[in-house]
């Protein structure tokens, strides 16, 4: 196909990650005055990424995304190619036979590390292996050792809190969620009775959202304190709490649960701050405490060490101190950052001289290729028949859906390649 004729059609262009970013940018697209024909590329058998693998199951109100998405996936001019490896199924070289450009959107899902002694010790955990547990990823062991009766949470996101709320909330409180049974008996032998959350820095500094917070206390099993020695603020501290709302009303809300009474809920959620993380502590390989070292406040709102130490008594630790991009083949990668280098998301690589439109521009010319690779790719069709198996699974328990966890059991109830 020549230049020439490229522009009497469709733009065509191949998203690889069909996740809220990758479906965000096909609705930008499609917002545009190019007339676009959009392929996503999604490795799982079912799209929305993050939605459906990175959310906590107790959090309808976050996965009430997922009906927005619906809208974008259900326009005429995207398709849903599930079940497709990008690097290994298909290559950027493919990609370029078939479309005029790609879009990468293929998100963080490792854990960042965190240069403490002990880090690799036998109950030392990140939290995106174990969201990816409480969440039924397809790709991850089915079983989570839940033995420890008191677990240490390190770092003051979101996601920590996630993942200490999922540790200190019983199996049966999360069984009216979506999770599949193996995750509701791996939570409902769970013996942590203690959950202690570390932040580095001061209350201004934790990067909760309020409501997130305020969530923490709505269970009748969980019991939050927070010590009122944690509450302190500098300069740069009461800077943040003018200038942010939301600084300021977790600021509030933590200093309500500071000044409170300790109740009777069975399971106790310490959050703790002003503690940076040391060491973690073992015994013949495995986790047997956490030693953190008090900060104080530097009057910007940073904190320097103070060279007292303190023990905890934990059997379990898990690092929740951010994601981490996976490097991606045939494209450069910035291992420090974790990032691929660019500016303002625009990938930086030369364009070629002349830009060339693709090849094969049909859009069933890709979808033959896939099936002739012998690749059960999934379709958006596919999506609401899984939809409805698993909604069908939670019916009669009362449930809206019960997740399907085996990749071989997602494409069965999806039929690849059916339209």
């Amino acid at each position: 196909m020549t230049e020439q004729s490229a522009a009497t059609r469709p733009l065509r262009i191949a998203i690889v990650g069909a996740g809220p970013a990758g479906i965000y940018a096909a609705d930008a697209l499609m917002k545009s005055d190019a007339e676009v024909s959009i392929d996503l590329y999604e490795r799982m058998p079912a799209p929305f990424g993050l939605i459906r693998y990175g959310v906590a199951p107790d959090h309808p109100r976050i996965k009430g995304i997922i009906t927005a998405l619906h809208k974008v996936l259900d326009k005429p001019q995207v398709r849903l190619l599930g079940n497709i490896d990008y690097g290994t199924d298909i290559t950027l070289a493919d990609m370029r036979r078939f479309y005029d450009a790609v879009i990468f959107s293929t998100g963080a899902n490792a854990d960042r590390a965190l240069p403490v002694p002990g880090i690799d010790l036998d109950g030392s955990y990140g939290a995106a292996d174990f969201v990816s547990w409480y969440d039924g990823h397809p790709d991850v062991p089915r079983d989570w050792p839940l033995e420890a009766e008191k677990v240490a949470v390190l770092g003051v996101g979101n996601v920590a809190l996630d993942v200490a709320r999922v540790l200190a909330k019983t199996g049966d409180e999360l069984l009216p969620t979506e999770i599949p049974p193996n995750v509701y008996e791996g939570l409902k032998a769970n013996r942590a009775l203690e959950v202690h959350v570390f932040g580095r820095r001061g209350p201004a500094q934790a990067k909760f959202t309020p409501l997130e917070l305020r969530e923490l206390d709505h269970s009748p099993n969980i019991e939050v304190i927070v010590a009122p020695e944690d509450i302190d603020y500098d300069e740069g501290s009461e800077a943040a709490r003018r200038h942010s709302k939301q600084v300021d009303m977790v600021c509030n809300t933590l200093e309500q649960w500071a000044i409170r009474d300790v109740g009777d809920r069975p399971h106790k959620l310490f959050l703790h701050f002003f503690e940076s993380p040391h060491e973690i502590v073992g015994e013949d390989g495995r986790v047997v405490g956490l030693r953190t070292e008090r900060t104080e406040l530097d009057g910007t709102g940073n904190v320097k060490g103070t060279g007292v130490f303190n023990d905890w008594d934990v059997q379990s630790v898990y690092r929740a101190v951010g994601y981490l991009s996976q490097n991606i083949p045939q494209l450069p990668f910035d291992e420090q950052a974790g990032t691929v280098p660019n500016e303002a998301g625009r990938v930086l690589i030369d364009d070629a001289p002349a830009f060339t439109p693709a090849e094969q521009p049909d859009p069933e010319a890709v979808t033959a290729w896939l099936e002739g690779k012998g690749i059960p790719f999934t379709t958006w069709a596919g999506w609401y028949r899984l939809d409805a198996h698993e909604r069908s699974l939670g019916e009669p328990q009362g449930r809206e859906r019960v997740k399907v966890v085996e990749r071989e059991d997602m494409l069965r109830a999806s039929e690849p390649h059916k339209v």
